[in-house]
C-alpha cells in the first residue's frame, strides 16, 4: 500500500482499521464498497493530489475492522462514518465513494452539507434496480427450497451453509454471521430518497459495462442532484481500475489540479 501502514481505532465500540496519507490542509475521505477493504481503493487514493490530507478505514465487517455488534444498515454505515469524522476532526471535506460507499455518501451529502466540500460517488449503489418477474420466481423458488430443506435437514447449520453455497447470490454466500443479515439489510434499502437534498458539487463516474449498478443508475443519480455531472468510463463495476487513466485525470481536474 506504497508503505502506508493500517492503524486501528475504537469507532463505536469498534476496533476499526484506517489509514491516513499525510499531505497538505485539504482532506479528502475514501470508502470502499460492499465485501471490499482499503486495499480495493488504493487505485483511488493514489489517484488523490498530494496537496490533500487522505484518510480511508475498512468498514465494520469488512477487511481488519471487527464485526458490528448489531444488524446495520445503511444509515448505521452512515452514523459510523460521522463518528469517524468527529474523532479525526473533520470538519470539512471531499469525499469520495465505491459502490455501497458510494451509497453511504448519498446520505452524508443530503444530511451534513456543512460538512462536505465535494462528493465523488464511483459506480454508487442505493437505487433498487428494476425487477423482472423472473427475478420474483427466483427469490419465491429460494424460499421455498430453504423451507424443505431445513426440514429434511433438521435446522441443522452445516447443512444450511451448504445450501446458501449452493443456492445464494456470490455476495450472501461470501457473507458470514451476522453480515450476512446485514447485507440483506443493506440491500434492501434504497437512498433515491436523499439525492434531491444534496447541494455538494457532485462528481459521478460510471462504467459503461457496470452489470452491478448498471449506467440507468447513474443517469438517475445526475437527474436526482442538482449540481452534478456524469463521466462514462470504460469498464465493468470497478470502473476506475479498468479505465484508470481516465479516472485519475478527471478526478485530478475535479478536485483542482
Amino acid at each position: 500500500m506504497n508503505n502506508i501502514k493500517k492503524s486501528f481505532v475504537k469507532i463505536k465500540n469498534i476496533d476499526t482499521a484506517y489509514i491516513k496519507r499525510q499531505g497538505g490542509e485539504k482532506v479528502a475521505l475514501v470508502l470502499h464498497g460492499w465485501g471490499a477493504n482499503i486495499e480495493s481503493v488504493m487505485p483511488i487514493i493514489n489517484s488523490i493530489p498530494p496537496s490533500y490530507t487522505v484518510y480511508a478505514y475498512d468498514g465494520p465487517g469488512f477487511g481488519d475492522s471487527e464485526n458490528p455488534d448489531y444488524v446495520y444498515g445503511t444509515y448505521d454505515y452512515y452514523e459510523f462514518l460521522k463518528e469517524f469524522c468527529r474523532q479525526f476532526d473533520i470538519k470539512k471535506a471531499s469525499f469520495i465513494g465505491h459502490s455501497f460507499g458510494g451509497k453511504t455518501l448519498t446520505i452524508l451529502g443530503s444530511r451534513d452539507k456543512d460538512l462536505v466540500e465535494k462528493l465523488i460517488l464511483i459506480d454508487a449503489s442505493g437505487i433498487i434496480p428494476k425487477r423482472k418477474l423472473s427475478y420474483y420466481v427466483k427469490v419465491y423458488t429460494f424460499k421455498t427450497l430453504k423451507k424443505l430443506y431445513l426440514l429434511t435437514h433438521k435446522n441443522d447449520k452445516n447443512a444450511l451453509e451448504k445450501f446458501y453455497k449452493n443456492h445464494g447470490s456470490d455476495d450472501y454466500q461470501n457473507s458470514q454471521g451476522i453480515m450476512r443479515k446485514v447485507f440483506v439489510k443493506v440491500v434492501n434499502e434504497s437512498t433515491l430518497k436523499e439525492l434531491s437534498a444534496i447541494k455538494a458539487q457532485t462528481l459521478l463516474l460510471w462504467g459503461d459495462k457496470d452489470d452491478a449498478t448498471p449506467l440507468y443508475m447513474g443517469k438517475i443519480f445526475e437527474k436526482g442532484i442538482e449540481n452534478s455531472g456524469l463521466v462514462v468510463l470504460n469498464g465493468g463495476h470497478f470502473s476506475y481500475i479498468d479505465d484508470f487513466g481516465t479516472f485519475r485525470a478527471v478526478i485530478n481536474s475535479f478536485l483542482g489540479e
